[in-house]
């Protein structure tokens, strides 16, 4: 049983999880078929300037992939995604995650990380969603999928109502849109593959996802250069 002070102290840490991604700006989603590619993959994240990775439990290489990923490179804020259940959060932060985040909101599995010191970001869709989640504890949530959903309108529009969220859309996000969607306040980060599309993963082409990454790096750099200098 956790007591109200292991409550705070845990809500800190979780606090400075979402603080740390919304520096980093733009999240990749990954999808790893096989494990020997977390390392390399995970260098061309961080020489491409944005040092995050959400990887998904789509496959069976995802555990050790997070495990791989965590330990060659301790400085990156490795998460695991597509998270449907308790087995697979413990699977996960055994592993090394440091953050959890769901396509969809299970109060069961909130609940649970919230108990565990588990920063969670869970995917919620509706504003009834977002609401039940904010009663749990949550204040950072994942919108999903955002383009499919309405996009940034939708967003705006929802959270002028429900005010003490901050959001993480995914899904349908790329370079074209991804600026936009950052400028909003109510976006704490985004998340996309199109700097990891599987098949430049499989090909071993780490080099152009190094590239993109840096682009996306680009793209986070301008709209922080343009908040400073707003007065």
């Amino acid at each position: 049983m956790f007591t109200n002070d292991n409550k705070g102290v845990k809500k800190m840490e979780a606090d400075r999880v979402f603080n740390r991604l919304s520096e980093i700006g733009i999240i990749p989603v990954v999808v790893l078929d096989d494990a020997r590619d977390a390392e390399p993959l995970g260098e061309a994240l961080m020489n491409g300037g944005l040092p995050a990775a959400e990887v998904t439990f789509r496959t069976d290489a995802a555990e050790e992939s997070i495990r791989i990923m965590s330990a060659a490179f301790p400085e990156m804020m490795v998460g695991a995604g597509t998270v449907l259940t308790i087995e697979q959060v413990d699977k996960a932060v055994m592993a090394g995650a440091g953050f959890i985040v769901s396509p969809g909101f299970d109060p069961e599995v909130v609940t649970y990380c919230i108990s565990n010191g588990i920063p969670v970001c869970p995917g919620t869709q509706t504003p009834s969603e977002m609401i039940a989640a904010m009663k749990l504890g949550i204040d950072h949530m994942k919108f999903f999928p955002a383009e499919p959903s309405g996009g940034l309108p939708m967003i705006k529009a929802v959270t002028a109502a429900i005010t003490g969220v901050k959001i993480m859309p995914t899904g349908g996000i790329n370079a074209a849109n991804a600026a936009d969607y950052l400028k909003c306040n109510k976006v704490f980060c985004v998340g996309g593959s199109w700097m990891v599309k599987g098949e430049l993963i499989r090909s071993g082409s780490f080099d152009i996802i190094q590239s993109k990454k840096a682009e996306a790096a680009a793209i986070v750099k301008s709209i922080n250069e343009n908040k400073n200098e707003k007065p």
